[in-house]
C-alpha cells in the first residue's frame, strides 16, 4: 500500500484530473479522510487526539523518534493528555505516528503545528515552518488540503508556504488547497478543550476555505471563516497582543500601587465586580509560554515593512520583559531587610518552573530568567515543581537542562533563606510552604488566595 502511495506522489503530474472539491468535502463530512499532523508537541498532539476522537484516521509526523515511539506504544509525553486516551485510539486503529515523511501521500489533509520562535534579535524565526514545508513538497499530491496552524505574521502562508509547495509544478487552488487556522490551545484548561474552542479559518480562495471549514466543522464546536489567509493570521496575533498589553498594564499598575501602599490584587478583585466595561488581567513575574512573549514581535517586525511603528505593542513588551528583574530586585531587597543576608551565598528556592499553573510546559518560563539573574548575583538557586521533576532542554537556557526538583518537606524547604513563588500550581501546599520558609516572595498572590498569611510574606 505504501509503495503505491509513494508512486502516486512521484507521478503527481501524470495528467490525472484533480478530484472534485465536492467529493473531498463529502469525505471530510463522512469522517472517511485521513489527516496528517506535522509536529506532535503541545499543539499538534492535542489536535491529533481530538481529530482521532471524532472518528478520523490520523497519521502524526515528527522528527523526534522518541515521540513517535511513545505514541505508537500508546503512551503520552504531555502531562494533561492521558496515556489511556492514546492507547485507546491506537487500539481502534485511528492514530499512528511516523518519522517517514514519504507517507504524506496517504493523507487527505496536512496540518502544520510547528514552533515559530524568535531569533536573539527578536525577529521571526520561520526555520521550522520552512523546513517542514520543504519536507512536504516532494510528496504533495493533487486534492490535498494543507493548513498552517503555527502563529506567524500576516502573509506567511501565501508568501512562504505557497512558493515552496508549488516548486514541483502543482498549483494552489487548482491542484492542492492552502489554508490557515490559528491554534488556540490553552494547556491545562479543562473548560476549553481543543474541540470546545471555535476555529478561525482563512483560505486561499473559496474552495480552500470550503475544504478547511468542512474539515474543522467535524472537529470543533464552531468554525469562524474569514475572507483571507492574512486575516486569519492577524486574528491570532490580535488575540495574543490583547493579552500582552493588558498584562503589561496590570504589571505597571502593580508597581504604581505598591509605591502607594495599595494591594493591586485587592484592587483587581474589587474592580472585576463591575459587570461591564472591565476584564481582569493579573500581574506576575513575567510572561511565559510559546505565545504571549513571542507573538507580538511577529507583528512589530512585519509592521516595519510598511513603515509603521508599533509603539504600544513594544512598550508592553518592555514592561513584561522587565518583570523578572523586578522580582529579583524585590527578593534581594527582602533578603537584606528581613534576613540581613546579601544575595551572594544566599540559598533561594524558586517554586514553580512551568510557565503557567497546573501544566508541565516550561517554554519561555520567566522562572528561568529569575534563576539566571539570581545566580548572577551570587545566590545558590534550586527549584521545586510538583509537575516538572526535571528541566527539559530549551533554546534560551540550555544550561539548566537536567536540573531536578528538590523534594517537598520541612527539612528541604526550611534549608533555604528565601522562597520565590513563580508558578502557583494548585497541588502545592502553601500553608506548609509558608510555615517552613523564613521568607516567601509571592509573585502570584498564591498565599493570600489560599487564605495563608504571615509577616514574612512579601508580594512582588
Amino acid at each position: 500500500m505504501h509503495d503505491e502511495v509513494r508512486a502516486l506522489a512521484r507521478n503527481q503530474h501524470n495528467g490525472t484530473p484533480p478530484e472534485p472539491v465536492a467529493s473531498i468535502v463529502a469525505r471530510f463530512r463522512a469522517h472517511q479522510a485521513t489527516v496528517g499532523i506535522m509536529g506532535l508537541g503541545y499543539v499538534g498532539l492535542p489536535l491529533a487526539c481530538t481529530i482521532a476522537r471524532k472518528g478520523f484516521s490520523v497519521l502524526g509526523f515528527d522528527i523526534d523518534a522518541s515521540k513517535v515511539d511513545q505514541i505508537n506504544a500508546g503512551t503520552s509525553y504531555i502531562g494533561h493528555i492521558a496515556s489511556d486516551e492514546i492507547a485507546d485510539m491506537r487500539k481502534a486503529g485511528r492514530f499512528a505516528a511516523t518519522c517517514d515523511f514519504s507517507r504524506l501521500g496517504e493523507v487527505d489533509a496536512i496540518i502544520l503545528c510547528v514552533p515559530t520562535p524568535l531569533t536573539r534579535h527578536r525577529e521571526p524565526d520561520l526555520t521550522y515552518v520552512t523546513q517542514t514545508t520543504e519536507s512536504i513538497a516532494p510528496y504533495l499530491r493533487r486534492g490535498q488540503l494543507v493548513v498552517l496552524e503555527s502563529t506567524t505574521y500576516p502573509g506567511t502562508t501565501r508568501d512562504v508556504l505557497r512558493p515552496i509547495l508549488e516548486r514541483g509544478g502543482l498549483r494552489s487552488g487548482r491542484d492542492f488547497f492552502l489554508a490557515y487556522s490559528p491554534e488556540r490551545e490553552d494547556p491545562g484548561n479543562a473548560q476549553f478543550s481543543t474541540a470546545a474552542i471555535p476555529k478561525v479559518v482563512g483560505g486561499e480562495g473559496p474552495e480552500a476555505l470550503q475544504l478547511a471549514c468542512a474539515l474543522y466543522d467535524e472537529v470543533v464546536s464552531r468554525t469562524v471563516p474569514v475572507t483571507s489567509l492574512e486575516a486569519a493570521e492577524a486574528v491570532k496575533l490580535t488575540e495574543n497582543i490583547f493579552r500582552s498589553v493588558n498584562i503589561a498594564l496590570a504589571n505597571e499598575l502593580k508597581t504604581v500601587y505598591e509605591a502607594m501602599g495599595i494591594d493591586v490584587w485587592e484592587v483587581i478583585e474589587a474592580a472585576k465586580s463591575k459587570p461591564f466595561g472591565y476584564m481582569p488581567f493579573y500581574p506576575g513575574p513575567g510572561l511565559g509560554g510559546h505565545c504571549i512573549p513571542i507573538d507580538p514581535f511577529y507583528l512589530t517586525w512585519k509592521a516595519r515593512e510598511y513603515g509603521v511603528v508599533t509603539r504600544f505593542i513594544e512598550l508592553a513588551g518592555e514592561i513584561n520583559t522587565a518583570m523578572p528583574q523586578r522580582v529579583v530586585d524585590r527578593t534581594i531587597e527582602a533578603l537584606n531587610e528581613r534576613q540581613r543576608k546579601a544575595s551572594k551565598g544566599a540559598r533561594v528556592l524558586v517554586v514553580g518552573i512551568a510557565y503557567k499553573k497546573n501544566v508541565d510546559d516550561t517554554r519561555e518560563s520567566p522562572a528561568f530568567k529569575i534563576i539566571e539573574l539570581l545566580e548572577k548575583r551570587g545566590a545558590e538557586v534550586s527549584y521545586y515543581d510538583p509537575i516538572v521533576a526535571e528541566i527539559p532542554p530549551s533554546r534560551e537556557h540550555a544550561e539548566f537542562t537536567g536540573r531536578r526538583s528538590v523534594s517537598f518537606g520541612e527539612s528541604s524547604i526550611s534549608a533555604f533563606d528565601a522562597v520565590v513563588i513563580c508558578t502557583d500550581h494548585d497541588s502545592i501546599d502553601y500553608a506548609k510552604l509558608v510555615e517552613w520558609s523564613p521568607l516567601v516572595i509571592d509573585t502570584r498572590n498564591a498565599c493570600a488566595r489560599g487564605g495563608v498569611s504571615g509577616e514574612h510574606i512579601v508580594k512582588a
